[in-house]
């Protein structure tokens, strides 16, 4: 199950884990560190989630619906990266779908800034034969008509970058370099890019370099390790030390949260502490 699975059809409901009595941990959150639900397998309740994350000292949850937003605050976490406009395969490129796309952020961006959230998810779409300026053309077409929207609600609108190489065959947004050229021309500081470090480790590598040259056009990050996206421990290729490092240096201010699956066999909130302990630099 993928976290666009999760994201529409939740978790299945499974008995509470049993009350743990540890104290919350304490990180130095020069970065601040969120989860998305694949960290913690597929056995867990979902308040349980939310539950062990607060306690592990995350600062928002991404990928969650409006009816799971209330459980999400109640463990005082932010609902973070909630839906904006469009689906992952089928979104701004596509301008037979902005009509449909302009009511969906028409609605989700108010209701985000009602309660709170600072930033919303969409997608470039597929290509299906455009070229890089014909989707250009098209997602700053649409963009620009709610970015509005978006400046005066005071909520951010960030296009995830994704592989096409290995996950997502003919997404279109799969180089830092065209993400942000659709910034510069939508030209607002509430439209920005979400950028996958796992994604853009498999299409461009480069990480701390294009980082370092972009931070102004990025408004998330997503963690997994490469290979596999996996947890990223001594199996994998990234030096995730360096890297959240690297971006607390440049003074970046947003979330890093983590979306990796833990490998078979690991612990999961074992694993999420490691992993969160890594980038608590």
């Amino acid at each position: 199950m993928t976290r666009r699975d999760l994201m529409l059809t939740g978790a299945a409901a499974v008995p509470a884990l049993n009350a743990q009595t540890e104290q919350k941990v304490q990180r130095n959150n020069h970065i601040k560190q969120g989860v998305c639900g694949g960290v913690f397998g597929r056995e867990m309740s979902f308040e349980d989630r939310c539950r062990h994350a607060a306690r592990l000292g995350a600062h928002c949850y991404d990928l969650v619906r409006p009816e799971q937003w209330p459980t999400v605050k109640k463990y005082g976490l932010l609902p973070n990266m909630t839906p904006g406009g469009g689906r992952l395969s089928d979104a701004c490129n596509d301008k037979s779908l902005h009509a449909e796309i302009e009511k969906q952020f028409r609605t989700n961006l108010p209701a985000a800034a009602k309660e709170g959230i600072k930033t919303v998810i969409t997608f470039s779409g597929n290509r299906r034969g455009k070229s890089d300026e014909e989707g250009l053309e098209n997602c700053a077409l649409i963009l620009k008509k709610v970015v509005p929207i978006a400046e005066s609600e005071g909520v951010t609108i960030c296009m995830e970058l994704l592989n096409s190489k290995v996950d997502h065959k003919d997404y279109q947004c799969d180089h830092t370099a065209w993400g942000v050229e659709l910034c510069k021309r939508v030209g607002s500081p509430r439209f920005k890019l979400l950028y996958d470090i796992y994604h853009m480790q498999i299409m461009e590598g480069d990480i701390i370099r294009t980082i370092r040259d972009n931070i102004q056009y990025i408004g998330h990050f997503h963690t997994a390790g490469n290979p596999g996206r996996k947890q990223f421990d001594e199996s994998q290729e990234l030096n995730y030390s360096a890297i959240a490092r690297a971006i607390v240096d440049t003074g970046y201010t947003g979330f890093l949260s983590h979306e990796y699956s833990p490998a078979a066999g690991k612990d999961p909130l074992k694993t999420l502490d490691e992993m969160m302990k890594i980038c608590d630099v």
